[in-house]
């Protein structure tokens, strides 16, 4: 049975998790979590609510992977990012659009 290699990672403020995975081909995203040891080392994510991707891409959890993907898990944001630009806009003297 042919093998993928995917990686898995997951940034938080002070703290950065990324490791390499092999998993038997046909394996899903949700698998490549779950055999991370993500979940134990941080246990605030929500596997069923969390936002995951594929470098970048938002992705669902039953998503098959493909040699060499790396799969991502998002937090929240803590800003709008719209607003943010705004703000510092403002903050330039320039004017709202």
């Amino acid at each position: 049975m042919a093998e993928l290699r995917v990686s898995v990672c997951y940034a938080h403020p002070g703290r950065q998790f990324l490791t390499e995975l092999r998993l038997p081909e046909g394996a899903l995203l949700k698998d490549a979590l779950l055999r991370s040891g993500l979940l134990e080392e941080a246990p605030e994510i929500d596997l069923p609510a969390a936002k995951v991707g594929i470098f970048g891409k938002a992705r669902q959890l039953d998503t098959p992977l493909r040699d060499g993907d790396r799969v991502e898990v998002y937090r929240p944001l803590i800003a709008d990012p719209k607003e943010s630009r705004r703000r510092r806009a403002v903050k330039k003297g320039r004017p709202q659009t």
